[in-house]
Parts: structure tokens; C-alpha cells; sequence
């Protein structure tokens, strides 16, 4: 069907200019100096639907663009034909309706010039982003979903979207690779099923799955046999009447359910574009074109870190801008407060209670909408820590949501259904928070303050602050059934359980394994840069030009051995990192006439230790490295490799990341690097020592061993008491508590203001740690049991530190006994 000739020459080419004038694309992709096309081959554009508005819209862009003119026919074999098709409306069924994919003239000609090749280049126009509901007044304007529009509903919805319009080109497919000798008829029917499948997944990816009216899905999840189930128990247990459960059924289905529009979702882009640009100087996002064909087939589930309040809305906001539909957020009741609840509701959050565990039937309600949410195919957003790091750490995942999801991708398998589901995990970095203080506050023992519309006003009065810019970076995506086939074999995929007996087992494994993706994906910014070097100094101060120098070293090693697969790098040079970190008021500079010095008070100290602890991880093994020659002037291989072993398990779990296939080719790589930046020199075949006569690179081998002494001295504590105290003494909990108040204490004689070195949670995940790697165990009545294999690790890993560190920590805990 050639769109563009069924009217008169003048007319058509007023149109595009009007339409060319009036509408502004808000996302043209790919760009179209990345189309793929060959420049040599005939092109024909190909519409889903016939509509005079799309067809005029794509000639005004071909020929902005410098892109074969869509308005301008092709003479191919001695033949006119348009530069633009639309494929036909679906099929009605009536006699005499004849619905024939409009192909059959370009296959002619292929076969009359046998060196003709022609490309289809397929076009997704959608003029408004609004998720397909079948009700509403902006369904009928400004919709562009799945049912077809009418001429005037699409006429109102080019006056309403001209700057909402989004234009997604495919990929070039080759027709003669297509027909290659078929049947004519064939090669026409062909091409157009798989056009309707690639438009097909790109309206899936930017439209989403319908969305049912919230009235009518609440229905459907309160009288669903799961939750019927619940209530028939419950009511003959006794305690209550079933009428009286079915209601609070549906009572709690509205506290629950989102209820997503579109002129919200449009308000809320809007809204926070204006924000954005007011808060941050820019929010760069990487990693983000792998997703998109995920999204095709795919229910996504995206698990970003928790880092600050913002990251609610950031997400949402990107993936909107990026033309992916915005997913439903899983946030906590705490959020659904007065004028705030509603409008995050109506923009796709769904609210869930901190604890559910006694409540029967609303687990069941939660688990029923959030099922009926991943079969329909809906993009899901939710937080594997369960709340905001205070500490700046990732935090271990909690396996609530997770155990929900797999339990509902297992029973959509079970019943033959199962879309297939993806994790994707996301780090989202910042140079400055807005909670700061707070998260300082309630490190410090403080009471968290509760949520409310006049604790928002107070954010509003820190708009005029600077904050820096923002990262999102997209970690490796976790195909759900590839990894169970990865874990488990294919047995799986031949059970009916919705809850087996090894999804216990699995869940925390899934998780550890989404929040190492997490941090292999941790951006470097100056902020998080400069306070890996100043905090690494003894007493938070540092010349400039060293820091210049350690900050140059840093960004070296990253690019070397990265510490992650999706690791980001700031642009600029240290220089302007630094000055980056002075405007946004998070270090100090001191004139001096011998050269200026960089140092922080301890409330900026104490600030950038959330900042340092956002990327930490990411120089686990070169900083372990490094501190293994503070001590230790020189070191071969083999001897290197048994004093790291027994601890580097630990520190990979603590700092989650994960450890390599072979600890010796690691070290092997870190230690040749060390040597590329004149930090180490090789001795012999075999050996490597610290450089004698060069002092500038000791200091900065020292500055980066530095970085790992923390997690060093909260195990050395650990062990300590543990090894003291003797086996069957000591419960889990007390051994913790006893090593967090050591550490506090070492703080405080040391004169440092860093309550996240003495978390409480750090030393939990420190006594799980020793017992996933069989270093201690649980006696029948729950007290610790070790044997003489932890005595001699023990006894070897403290010949890491140097003899009057060692001999302090050893003070410190027998004083602390």
C-alpha cells in the first residue's frame, strides 16, 4: 500500500511539512547514522498500519536526516514503487475482505533483475507512551497502543503528542535473502509474519502488556482459587466469617495494587526532567541497549541497589526516556503517605508491609497480584537490601521478593505459561545524596525519622545545593531459566512444585549472585575516588599533588584489572576531579606555601566513608595485595598465595564480589600489573619486592594497602575473641556484639569518627562467611566450635600486619575481655 501517493502531489508535500514543523520527536532510534542500511541498496520502509500521519512524519524525518526519502518513489527494474509500504489491518471476518501483505510487486521485481536486492527497513511511530488500558478519555486522544485508532482519534493525538512521539527503525532485512527461489506468495506472506513479530516485540518493549482496569484486577486476585484457599482455612479454623476474609481480601488488594496512567506517567517525566536538571548537572546511563531486546520477550525484573530515596524515581525515569516501558515498583507502606501514596501509585508503585510472615491471607493476596503482574509480562522494579545502605555497602539481599518471583515463574512453567523472565541488575551511583545526614545520624545510633509530606518539604529547601552528577549503569542480565538449568541441571524442568524443596537453598545463592552483577557494574566518580585516597591517610589530610598521583594509580589499575566487567571511569583528569570534589563541598583545601593540602574535618570524613564504601570492592584484590608488602618487603608466589587463601573467601563475601576461578592466576596478573606501575620490582624468576631507593612509590603501595586494612582488623578482632574464648563458648550473636564493641573502641582510641567500621551487620556476615567455608560450625545447643585448622589460619594471617598494629589489636582485645 503506497501511503504517501494516495494523495495529490501538493498535498502530500504540504502535509509533511506541516507535520515536519509541528512535531518534535522525543526519541529517534537508533540514531540514524547508526541505521545499518547499505548505502548502495534501494530502500522501502515498511509501517505496521496504514496511517497517513506516520507515513507523513517518517518523509519529514528520512529527509532531515539525510536518510533515503520515504516520500520519493523507487524505479526498480524498469518499475515505479513507493519508498514507503504499510502493512495491512487485520483481517475481518467477512466475504469478500482480501488483506494481502503488500510485497508481491517488490518480489516481482527481484525476479525480473536477478541482481536486485532491495532493503525493508521496518518503522514503529508512536505518537504517546500510554500503557494499553481498554477505558479512558486518553486512551481514545493520546494513546498509541494496541487496538487500531480511527482517523480523528489519531488526528487529536498528533495536536496532543507532537512532543511525546517516539520513532523506533529496525533492522534491515534483505528480501532477496528472504525469498531466496521461493514461492512468490510464500516470500509475501513470509516477510510480513516476520514484520509483525519484530513490531509486535517493539510495541511489547515500549508499551508494556495491557493494563487491566485496578478495580477489576483487585477482583480478579481476592476470588482467585490461591486466595480462596487461604480463606476457606481460615475460616474453619473459626476465627473469623468467610464474607468478613473476602473483604479484607479486597481490602488489602487496595492497599497493595498500583494503579498506573498515562497522564501521570507523562506529568511525573515531566516533572522530574525539571527536577533532574535542577538537582544533578546530568545523569549519564550505561549498559542500557543490552536490555532492549530483552525487553521484546522478556518480564523484566529489574533489582537495582538502594542507595537514596531518588533511586524510586530515577529508574523509572531513565528507562521512560530510553523508550522502555516504566516498570510497576515494589515500594514500602512507609512511602504511602498523603499526596505523595497516590501520586507514586498512579505512576506504577505497589505498596507492601515491612513484614507479612503472620498474616496468612494477605502473603496470599501479595503473592497472587504480584503473580498475576510477572505472567502478564509486566516490567517489575523492586529492592533485593530491603531498605537504603546507611553505610554505603551493598547490603546482603533479603529473600523475600526473590523467593516470590521464582515461585511464580515456577508455577506459570508448571502450568505451560512461563514467559521467560530476566533479572537486570543495576548500580546506581551518586556524587552527593541528599541523606547524608541522616544516614550519619542513624549510624550513630539515631532513631530513623518516619516519612511524611512536611519531611519532603524539608528535602525541597536542599534543592539549591550541589550534587553532582549521577550514574546508571546496567549490569549483566540473569536469564531465570538459564541460571536454574546452571545450578540445579535440567531436572527442574520437569517438576509441577510451585515451592520444591531446594528453592530454599537457591534463593540466597540467587541473590549473592544479582548483587555481584550489581557491584560489577559500580561507577567511579571523583567523589568516591578522592575518598578512597584521603580516608586511606593516617590522619585524613594529603598534599595535592600525591593525591593527584594515588588518584591516577587508581583509575590505572581500573583499566588494567578492572574489579568489575561493567566498571565505569569518570572523563577529566585527577586534577579536575579534585576541584570536582571542592565545588560540591566535600573536602578542603589549605594553602601553604610549599604546596596546597587536601583534608576533610571529621564530619566530611565520616560523609565520604558512604562514598568510599560504594566502591570499595572494586580494589579488593589489589589492596589486599598491597598490604601483604607493608610488613613484608618481599614475597614469592607460592608463599604469597597460602597467606592470602584462607581470608580472601571472607573479604570477596563481605565486599561481594566475586572471587576469580583461581586465586593464583589472579594474584599472578595483580602482581605483574603492580610491577607495569612501578609500585613492585621482580627479584629473581619468582620473587617481587617493594622498590628500596624510589620512597614515592612505597607511599603510594602503602596508601593502597591502606584500603583494605578496615576489613583486616574487624576479622583480625573477630578471631581474636573467637580463638580466645575457646569452642562451645560463644553463640553467633554474642561473638558478634563482643567484636562490634572491640571495634567501636579501637575507633575511639584511634580518633576516628567512622561508625561504619563497627556496623553490627558486618560482623554477622562475618561469622556466616567463617561457616560457608567450614571454618566453624554450631554445636546442638547453638555455640561456635572451631578446631586447630582456624588456630593455625589464624596464626598465619597475622603475619599480614606489622608487629605494633598486631601488638595494638591484641591490647585492644584483651583489655576489651
Amino acid at each position: 500500500m503506497a501511503l504517501l501517493h494516495t494523495l495529490t502531489t501538493p498535498l502530500r508535500a504540504a502535509m509533511t511539512r506541516v507535520i515536519a514543523a509541528w512535531v518534535r520527536p522525543r526519541l529517534i532510534e537508533p540514531s540514524p547514522d547508526d541505521l545499518g542500511v547499505v548505502p548502495d541498496l534501494p530502500v522501502i520502509y515498511v509501517l505496521p498500519r496504514p496511517a497517513w500521519s506516520d507515513a507523513w512524519l517518517l518523509g519529514a524525518l528520512t529527509s532531515r536526516h539525510g536518510l533515503p526519502a520515504a516520500e520519493r518513489p523507487r524505479r526498480l527494474a524498469g518499475r515505479k514503487l513507493p519508498g514507503s509500504l504499510a502493512l495491512p489491518r487485520p483481517r475481518r471476518r467477512r466475504r469478500g475482505a482480501c488483506h494481502e501483505p503488500p510485497f508481491e510487486t517488490l518480489i516481482e521485481r527481484l525476479e525480473a533483475d536477478p541482481a536486485l536486492e532491495v532493503q525493508l527497513v521496518p518503522v514503529s511511530i508512536f505518537w504517546g507512551r500510554a500503557p494499553g488500558k481498554r477505558f479512558g478519555f486518553w486512551r481514545m486522544v493520546a494513546a498509541d497502543n494496541w487496538q487500531l485508532t480511527g482517523r480523528l482519534r489519531r488526528a487529536l493525538s498528533v495536536l496532543v503528542n507532537r512532543r511525546s512521539v517516539e520513532v523506533h527503525f529496525g533492522a534491515p532485512l534483505m528480501l532477496r535473502q528472504l525469498h531466496d527461489g521461493r514461492d512468490p506468495a510464500l516470500t509475501n506472506r513470509k516477510a510480513a509474519r516476520l514484520l509483525r513479530v519484530h513490531f509486535r516485540r517493539m510495541r511489547t518493549r515500549v508499551l508494556g502488556p495491557d493494563l487491566s482496569h485496578r478495580r477489576t484486577l483487585i477482583e480478579g486476585v481476592a476470588s482467585s482459587p490461591e486466595v480462596g484457599r487461604v480463606i476457606d482455612e481460615l475460616a474453619g479454623e473459626g476465627r473469623h466469617a468467610r464474607p468478613r476474609l473476602e473483604r479484607r481480601a479486597r481490602r488489602y488488594g487496595h492497599e497493595i495494587a498500583s494503579n498506573m496512567t498515562y497522564p501521570v506517567l507523562r506529568f511525573m517525566d515531566g516533572l522530574l526532567r525539571r527536577l533532574w536538571n535542577r538537582l544533578y548537572d546530568g545523569v549519564d546511563v550505561r549498559g542500557l541497549e543490552a536490555i532492549k531486546p530483552l525487553a521484546e520477550d522478556h518480564t523484566l525484573v529489574y533489582v537495582p541497589c538502594h542507595r537514596s530515596h531518588v533511586d524510586y524515581l530515577l529508574l523509572s525515569y531513565v528507562l521512560y526516556q530510553e523508550g522502555l516501558m516504566p516498570p510497576h515498583i515494589a515500594a514500602g507502606r512507609n512511602l504511602d503517605m498523603p499526596l505523595i501514596g497516590p501520586l507514586l501509585r498512579r505512576g506504577g508503585a505497589f505498596f507492601l508491609r515491612r513484614s507479612f510472615r503472620d498474616n496468612r491471607l494477605y502473603a496470599a493476596v501479595f503473592n497472587e497480584y504480584l503473580h498475576r503482574l510477572i505472567a502478564r509480562g509486566h516490567p517489575l522494579e523492586y529492592f533485593m537490601e530491603g531498605g537504603r545502605s546507611r553505610s554505603g555497602r551493598m547490603l546482603p539481599a533479603r529473600p523475600g521478593m526473590l523467593a516470590m518471583t521464582l515461585r511464580s515463574f515456577l508455577r506459570s512453567h508448571a502450568a505451560g505459561q512461563a514467559q521467560p523472565l530476566a533479572f537486570v541488575p543495576v548500580y546506581i551511583g551518586y556524587e552527593r545524596v541528599i541523606e547524608g545526614s541522616s544516614y550519619q545520624r542513624e549510624l550513630r545510633g539515631g532513631r530513623k525519622h518516619k516519612e511524611t509530606p512536611l519531611s519532603l518539604l524539608r528535602v525541597l529547601g536542599k534543592l539549591r545545593q550541589p550534587f553532582g552528577r549521577v550514574t546508571v549503569n546496567v549490569g549483566e542480565p540473569l536469564a531465570v531459566a538459564d541460571y536454574l538449568d546452571e545450578t540445579l541441571g535440567l531436572g527442574w524442568r520437569h517438576r509441577t512444585e510451585e515451592r520444591p524443596a531446594w528453592l530454599g537453598e537457591l534463593v540466597p545463592r540467587l541473590g549473592e549472585t544479582l548483587c555481584r552483577r550489581i557491584n560489577a557494574a559500580a561507577a567511579l566518580n571523583p567523589v568516591n575516588l578522592v575518598a578512597l585516597v584521603l580516608l586511606a591517610t593516617p590522619h585524613h589530610a594529603i598534599e595535592e599533588r600525591l593525591m593527584e598521583r594515588q588518584l591516577a594509580l587508581l583509575a590505572a589499575l581500573q583499566r588494567r584489572l578492572p574489579g568489575g566487567e561493567r566498571v565505569s571511569l569518570p572523563e577529566e583528569e585527577p586534577a579536575e576531579w579534585i576541584a570536582h570534589a571542592l565545588a560540591l563541598g566535600m573536602i578542603q583545601r589549605r594553602e601553604q606555601s610549599l604546596g596546597d593540602i587536601l583534608l576533610v574535618d571529621a564530619d566530611q570524613a565520616s560523609r565520604l566513608g558512604w562514598y568510599r564504601n560504594n566502591v570499595l570492592h572494586l580494589f579488593a584484590l589489589a589492596g589486599l595485595t598491597a598490604f601483604a608488602f607493608r610488613h613484608q618487603p618481599r614475597h614469592q608466589l607460592d608463599a604469597l598465595e597460602a597467606l592470602l587463601t584462607p581470608g580472601w573467601p571472607i573479604l570477596a563475601r563481605e565486599l561481594m564480589v566475586t572471587p576469580p576461578a583461581a586465586l593464583r592466576e589472579a594474584l599472578a596478573a595483580m602482581l605483574d600489573t603492580l610491577v607495569e606501575l612501578e609500585l613492585l620490582e621482580p627479584v629473581g624468576g619468582d620473587g617481587w619486592q617493594r622498590p628500596d631507593d624510589r620512597l614515592e612509590a612505597g607511599e603510594s603501595l602503602d596508601l593502597l594497602g591502606q584500603l583494605m586494612q578496615p576489613s583486616l582488623e574487624r576479622g583480625y578482632l573477630l578471631l581474636a575473641v573467637l580463638i580466645h574464648e575457646g569452642p562451645g563458648r560463644l553463640t553467633a550473636d554474642a561473638l558478634a556484639e563482643h567484636s562490634r564493641l572491640l571495634a567501636e573502641r579501637l575507633a575511639l582510641l584511634s580518633g576516628l569518627d567512622a561508625p561504619e567500621f563497627f556496623d553490627t551487620r558486618l560482623f554477622v556476615r562475618l561469622v556466616e562467611s567463617l561457616a560457608l567455608e567450614g571454618w566453624l560450625w554450631r554445636d546442638p545447643e547453638g555455640l561456635l566450635v572451631f578446631d586447630d585448622r582456624l588456630r593455625e589460619a589464624a596464626r598465619r594471617s597475622r603475619r599480614l600486619f606489622d608487629p605494633a598494629l598486631r601488638h595494638r589489636l591484641q591490647l585492644i582485645t584483651l583489655r576489651g575481655d
